[in-house]
């Protein structure tokens, strides 16, 4: 497996966010981050402020510690949990709910994505929290929103991503709706969550009062149909599916190449024009049927059928070097594990070192994010299930007398 690059190397004995555990960065340091998430949409979204240096504490049940979307050895787990602390509480239990509401009052952050209703129910909502710690920023993820007609429904990715349009425009004509390969609507509502409390966190510099933000899987996912959506709402287009071919970039696609497969973008005048005389049609610039972008998606597929007679006469990596000189946007398909053997992969240090506690040495996906004072970095892995308990308990004032007289009537 590729190294991560030097730049994205650091030294592990950063100073702490919060006396106990090395930080992942000082971008957020002391900011405290009570997660209550389970599954990916919240843990994606406490994973950003983990990763760059928050204190991130984990809530989990002290009784049944299984993790919906896999154990904490599998990869998914250890990939989302990394850089926080672990306390379990019994949030059924009243010492237990207590104790959260005495966390809470210290905390800057809590981020929660249980179905609507649940939090009420256990009286551990932005109303009950927010009266005792006005400046509390309050994140919910939600399948479909915290009310309306849908509401109530529980969410799912794929079923995002098929109430939210993708499934229609993706796949090849014809050949029904086809989702995508990884669980975008997951991944997208949680980033955009920690994105709303980003914001609110700046907001609250000004005010001193912090807010409940709020998003869900749907609303994440039909805010990324971006363009296609505007050209709904816009000029009343609903969008097809068109397979790899670009619904308004054209040439831009996938073509066969003598070994494999490449991604050829050609957009625009000024490339259409560079990718003609890299491949030797120049008549294609005076052909009626090619000369404007138009024209060109009239005859898109008579078009692709040409381009494809002479890209299967050289392989990939002699295209990808004809084209790149010429200016024209191309590039290899590679694989998961092309991926993370790729030279500039490499070189952003995308795959981080670290110390699993289940797993000893492996690798992690690091941020995406390069920043000159305050990098981030994978400072500790996941932590065991109730691994920093007592250490958080002391630190809101609890005994070792009232840790024990806890632990025995289950409340951590």
């Amino acid at each position: 497996m590729a190294q991560p690059a030097d730049h994205a190397d650091h030294d592990a004995a950063q100073p702490t966010s919060n006396g106990a555990s090395p930080a992942a960065s000082m971008a957020l340091r002391g900011i405290r981050v009570l997660d209550l998430t389970r599954v990916r949409s919240g843990p994606t979204c406490v994973r950003q402020f983990a990763d760059w240096g928050a204190d991130v504490i984990k809530i989990e049940t002290p009784v049944d510690n299984a993790q919906l979307g896999g154990p904490r050895s599998g990869p998914d787990f250890q990939n989302l949990h990394r850089n926080k602390r672990s306390l379990t509480i019994n949030l059924k239990s009243k010492e237990g709910v207590e104790a959260f509401r005495k966390l809470a009052k210290t905390a800057d952050v809590i981020v929660e994505n249980f179905r609507p209703g649940v939090k009420k129910r256990l009286g551990i909502d932005y109303e009950t929290l927010s009266a005792d710690n006005p400046g509390l920023v309050y994140a919910s993820i939600s399948g479909f929103g915290q009310d309306g007609p849908l509401a109530g429904r529980p969410g799912f990715d794929q079923i995002a991503q098929g109430m939210g349009g993708l499934m229609s425009i993706t796949g090849q004509p014809g050949e029904g709706p086809m989702r995508v390969g990884i669980p975008i609507a997951d991944l997208c509502a949680g980033l955009f969550a920690a994105q709303g409390v980003l914001i609110a966190l700046m907001e609250r510099a000004t005010s001193g009062k912090g807010q409940w933000v709020q998003t869900s899987l749907l609303q994440a996912q039909v805010f990324m149909l971006d363009f296609q959506a505007a050209r709904f709402l816009m000029d009343g287009v609903v969008p097809k599916q068109a397979g790899n071919n670009h619904p308004t970039s054209i040439p831009t696609g996938v073509f066969k190449t003598k070994d494999g497969h490449m991604n050829l973008a050609v957009a625009g005048q000024e490339i259409w024009k560079r990718f003609a005389i890299a491949v030797e049609r120049e008549d294609w610039l005076e052909d009626a049927r090619f000369a404007t972008p138009a024209a060109r998606s009239d005859n898109r597929d008579v078009l692709g059928g040409q381009i494809e007679d002479i890209t299967v006469t050289r392989t990939t990596a002699e295209w990808i070097e004809v084209l790149n000189d010429a200016g024209v946007p191309v590039g290899e398909i590679n694989d998961i594990g092309q991926v993370f053997d790729n030279p500039q992969v490499h070189h952003l240090g995308l795959a981080q070192p670290v110390t699993s506690q289940e797993r000893g040495e492996t690798h992690l996906v690091g941020q995406p994010i390069l920043m000159s004072r305050t990098p981030s970095h994978i400072a500790s892995p996941p932590p065991l299930a109730g691994q920093h308990s007592t250490d958080i308990l002391k630190e809101i004032g609890y005994s070792d007398a009232d840790i024990t007289s806890m632990k025995a009537l289950g409340a951590i």
